[in-house]
């Protein structure tokens, strides 16, 4: 694709294109980052980024940057093809679709694929190789299901949703439109429900639901727990990573983002556009409010204000988390103090 294509393209995106630059109007054929650039690629800086200088050698073949006087200059002092927008990240995840269009599956279901009575599949859908569909599912038009996907009975799949292989979508699953589950999701497990008795543990049937609101994405190998009674349910355009565990009669607003090895205990309440970085734990019946964000690793036991940023075990405001790990390195020191004053005191 030639950059003024590309250029084309993005004056209809929601990047804000402000003014650009054709040069020799390079022929592109992918993207990348700018150390690593070639002639033939794309690449983009943000305002601010640290990798400024490195506009000045890299071999990039065109840039997308802000609206930053220095780099202009440098972009029209060595002749590249640039473009000037309002958020070239946001630009270049656009142009990256246009590099690399993706391919869809054929239409059609599969030979080896095995569908149970009373299934309804939709127009233009797509079902591979050893696909299973249990009785009385349905599956929503122009819809892909990978090779090696497992539905069990009683699932609703909406529209133009994609499962990857090898996810598993148990029974009482209902997923709104234009979802995405990677392979080895596991959407609907039964909940950690057990009841303590004088003779063990006895097991609390998990008869509701699991709900992923439209434009859900569930990453590789992550699991969201169906609950004894009611639902568990992620707000439409919540983003969950790899190795997510949601646990039982979770409910999370909309527009939520879940990074690697979070882990949410049953009935935890999370509001919207809430960001928990990689590896945070939220205890069980938690609730965080609308827009909290909270460092890789917190652990949140409580209640966490909305806008509220956290870090730290147990998860505290993030600024008084800075305060104290800036302590912890000198406790050593202070510990021998205080032994040392304590000693000295008169009794």
């Amino acid at each position: 694709m030639r950059f003024s294509q590309l250029i084309a393209s993005l004056q209809q995106g929601s990047a804000g294109l402000q003014d650009h630059q054709l040069a020799e109007d390079p022929e592109l054929l992918s993207g990348a980052s700018l150390d690593q650039a070639k002639a033939n690629q794309l690449s983009f800086l943000e305002e601010g980024n640290a990798l400024t200088t490195q506009l000045s050698h890299s071999k990039v073949g065109a840039v997308l940057i802000p609206p930053q006087d220095d780099l202009r200059v440098i972009a029209e002092q060595r002749g590249l093809a640039f473009a000037v927008l309002r958020d070239p990240r946001l630009a270049f995840a656009e142009a990256l679709q246009q590099l690399h269009p993706r391919s869809r599956p054929k239409e059609g279901v599969h030979p080896t694929a095995v569908i149970g009575d009373q299934v309804h599949l939709g127009q233009g859908i797509s079902i591979g190789a050893h696909v299973f569909i249990g009785d009385g599912s349905r599956i929503g038009a122009y819809s892909v299901v990978h090779p090696g996907v497992v539905i069990y009975e009683d699932v609703v799949v909406g529209e133009a949703n994609e499962l990857h292989a090898n996810a598993v979508l148990q029974p009482g699953c209902r997923l709104g439109l234009n979802c995405v589950v990677h392979s080895n999701a596991v959407l609907g497990s039964e909940g950690f429900g057990f009841v303590p008795t004088a003779n063990g543990w006895r097991k609390m049937p998990q008869t509701g639901l699991v709900v992923l609101e439209d434009g859900v994405e569930v990453g590789c190998g992550s699991t969201i727990d169906r609950p004894s009674v009611g639902e568990t349910r992620i707000g439409a355009g919540t983003k969950i990573d790899n190795l997510v565990q949601i646990g039982h009669g979770v409910v999370t607003g909309q527009g939520c983002a879940l990074a690697a090895q979070v882990g949410i205990a049953g009935g935890a309440r999370l509001g919207d556009g809430v960001i928990l970085a990689g590896q945070v734990g939220v205890a069980n019946r938690a609730v965080i409010g609308d827009r909290a964000i909270a460092s890789s690793k917190s652990g949140i036991h409580g209640e966490v204000e909305a806008g509220e940023v956290v870090s730290g075990y147990p998860a505290i405001s993030n600024r008084l988390w800075l305060r104290c790990s800036a302590t912890f390195s000198k406790l050593p020191e202070m510990a021998k103090m205080l032994r040392k004053l304590t000693r000295e005191t008169p009794q």
